[in-house]
């Protein structure tokens, strides 16, 4: 697979958008999804240059949490920002880690997107309740470089 539209289909897209939404609705919390075809960095350091280059870093709570995708490359990074880092642990990242992965090997991206998203967004809602007054910060949809 070595283009990125071919890693999900624009009914997947839509899918995953939806979980976004989803995922946001009872938080203050802003989850993206950033796909490309090659990193050419270490995924970690790509992560974070995307995160501020999305703007995630702008969030007031700083409870931005980007999932970023290098397809070709086979690999991916789940990176939060400072607020949310601050509440749940290395674990938790871990664990969201591993319920991706196993679908990612079976090839199931948009299972494995959906549930990474839903995983956050539950931390986000237990952490950064939505609150009155509280608006979407970011865009819902799949970035892709």
């Amino acid at each position: 697979m070595s283009k990125i539209e071919d890693f999900l289909s624009a009914e997947e897209e839509q899918e995953i958008i939806a979980a976004i939404r989803e995922a946001e609705l009872l938080t203050s919390g802003e989850i993206r999804i950033h796909i490309e075809r090659t990193s050419k960095t270490d995924a970690f350091d790509r992560a974070m240059e995307l995160f501020h280059f999305l703007k995630m870093d702008n969030t007031k709570l700083q409870n931005g949490v980007l999932i970023y995708v290098a397809v070709e490359d086979k690999t991916f990074v789940i990176y939060g920002d400072k607020g949310i880092n601050d509440v749940v642990g290395t674990e938790f990242w871990n664990s969201t880690k591993d319920i991706m992965q196993v679908h990612f090997k079976k090839g199931e991206f948009k299972q494995g997107l959906i549930e990474g998203v839903k995983k956050a967004g539950e931390q986000l809602q237990k952490h950064f309740p939505w609150q009155h007054g509280d608006e979407n910060e970011l865009p819902n949809s799949i970035s892709k470089g």
